[in-house]
């Protein structure tokens, strides 16, 4: 009971916190990706690019942009990490080697923010706030910028396919929302503890005599976007579990508040750009209810289930800051599983089996409850599409979402996006353990060693980036593979869902009719709520029957 009543209050906050903010939120992003007027530094940065900003994107141009763009970044990010001896406030670290550059480069563009290495022993103050810094605000800026050409084409009618202006989104995203809110974000955690400086190691007397090397750097400022923009990537190397960056319960409490803030205030956004608020809540209803349910298993899976305190005495502890205890620690887990946050604030490889499992089911679901920023919201519009299209079916009615008619050649790339990350997961999977340099990586044998693989392949697909632990992963071998899951599995479904908001837009608008099935009712909350379980989470029930259900009945 003494666990149980601070896990409740700190949801309770949290709850209380985004019901306050989110309509807010929501209102200005709604604002930010419809409205005319250019900020001043916003036409500056225009300038910069060399783009016209008021220019619409045909969804090839808006999709060619975002390929382009994120290139530019990948190329940066691993010249930064392989010259890094050459730079100021290196700190005397050596370049990073080639695949593990280029596995950093591609984790930091592609909002997955994977590391393989313990930052505050491989990367200098340069490289974390010039580098990943700046790869969270604008990998966090793309999604978003995705999302709301996806709303566009669902809300436009018969305009030859045009989404909008992918340089304009993405500039005002990260100017008028995620610059700000970053900000405020970064004092607050300085105020609660959270380091931040441009100091190297020092060397500090312990009470027993010994000494201790402490690292210091421009820790909150990295750390407020880290869980804003769903990004994950902490300054050191046991993320959120480190003191100075998560010193405090009250700072654990707001680190989530930052990750669950923007996913859904996306949804609310989309309501109002579509025209119609119930739709985002319909939504927003549907990712509420999946979360709240994998909160629930995982606490429960930590605090009551296989192998937790009632069972094996101190064994939920195992892996667990004390300051946080096993219910905000399960909490913490759901949150940044369910999203596409790949910081921790315990050690998954020490949950329970029923817990581990229930937080890698969390990814595999596309990471829609909420998801990311961006992300969440378009693969869960992907799902309404597919819900839409089955009831239709159901009918005997041509399926219709929004006004749209959904043909073949929606569903087309609809079934292309529901497959790309199921395929890199479970190939991705396959490869691992097919290769001596994959098992040679884990530390457990049996069923665990096995989760331990399979969770770094499902956290590489789905651009999560939370490691379970226990796999040494800064090998050439995965290095290379979970690079390029990470690269296929952001910018495949990007350029699927742009696709599919192309159709939306040249598509003519149809009135609702007699057979239309209401999208903002709990019927279809009920429906899409089942789809997400059914069509997406049961495609991995038998890889999660190798790991984490036979451990758990082992």
């Amino acid at each position: 009971m003494s666990e149980v009543l601070p896990a409740l209050g700190q949801i309770a906050a949290l709850v209380l916190l985004l019901v306050l903010t989110v309509p807010l939120l929501a209102r200005h992003l709604a604002t930010t990706y419809t409205g005319e007027r250019h900020l001043a530094v916003e036409r500056l940065a225009y300038r910069v690019l060399r783009v016209a900003p008021d220019a619409d994107q045909h969804w090839r141009t808006y999709a060619l942009s975002v390929l382009g763009f994120s290139l530019v970044g990948v190329l940066a990010l691993y010249a930064l990490g392989r010259l890094q001896q050459f730079l100021p406030l290196s700190l005397g670290f050596g370049a990073l080697p080639a695949d593990g550059a280029w596995n950093t480069a591609v984790s930091f563009v592609t909002n997955t923010n994977w590391q393989w290495y313990s930052g505050e022993a491989a990367l200098g103050h340069l490289v974390q706030a010039s580098g990943l810094t700046v790869q969270n605000f604008v990998s966090a800026g793309v999604g978003m910028s995705v999302a709301a050409a996806f709303a566009r084409g669902l809300a436009l009618a018969d305009n030859g396919g045009r989404v909008g202006n992918f340089f304009t989104d993405l500039v005002r995203t990260v100017v008028r929302v995620l610059l700000p809110i970053a900000l405020v974000a970064a004092v607050v955690l300085v105020l609660l503890g959270v380091v931040q400086n441009l100091s190297g190691d020092r060397v500090m007397d312990t009470l027993t005599g010994g000494t201790q090397v402490l690292t210091g750097g421009p820790v909150a400022s990295q750390e407020a976007i880290k869980e804003l923009g769903t990004n994950g990537g902490g300054f050191y190397n046991v993320n959120s579990a480190h003191p100075f960056e998560n010193p405090s319960p009250l700072s654990n409490l707001l680190e989530m508040y930052l990750i669950l803030l923007v996913p859904f205030a996306m949804v609310g956004a989309f309501g109002r750009i579509v025209g119609d608020k119930r739709q985002g809540w319909a939504v927003g209803a549907v990712m509420t209810v999946l979360l709240g349910a994998v909160v629930a298993a995982t606490t429960w899976a930590e605090m009551a289930g296989p192998g937790s305190a009632p069972q094996l005495a101190g064994g939920a502890m195992e892996g667990k800051e004390v300051r946080f205890g096993e219910a905000a620690s399960a909490l913490f887990a759901a949150v940044t599983t369910g999203t596409s946050t790949g910081a921790v604030n315990a050690m998954h490889d020490s949950f329970t089996a029923a817990g581990g499992g229930t937080v890698m089911f969390a990814m595999m679901l596309g990471e829609i409850a909420p998801g990311g920023v961006g992300s969440g919201l378009y693969g869960m519009l992907v799902l309404a599409v597919v819900t839409v299209f089955l009831a239709g079916l159901m009918v005997g009615r041509t399926p219709e979402y929004l006004g749209k008619k959904i043909s073949q050649r929606e569903m087309g790339l609809v079934a292309a996006y529901v497959l790309t990350t199921p395929v890199l997961l479970l190939v991705g999977i396959a490869v691992a353990v097919s290769f001596d340099a994959g098992p040679a990586g884990v530390l457990n044998s049996g069923p665990h060693g096995f989760s331990e693989m399979l969770y770094a392949v499902t956290s590489a697909a789905n651009n999560n980036g939370s490691a379970f632990g226990g796999l040494t992963s800064g090998t050439p071998f995965w290095n290379t593979l979970l690079g390029v899951l990470m690269l296929l599995g952001r910018f495949v479904p990007i350029v699927l869902v742009l696709a599919l908001a192309g159709r939306f837009a040249a598509a003519r608008r149809v009135p609702a009719g007699s057979g239309t099935l209401p999208t903002h009712r709990p019927l279809f909350v009920a429906l899409l709520t089942g789809v997400a379980l059914v069509l997406v989470g049961l495609t991995y029930v038998p890889v999660l029957l190798l790991g984490p259900v036979v451990e758990s009945l082992s």
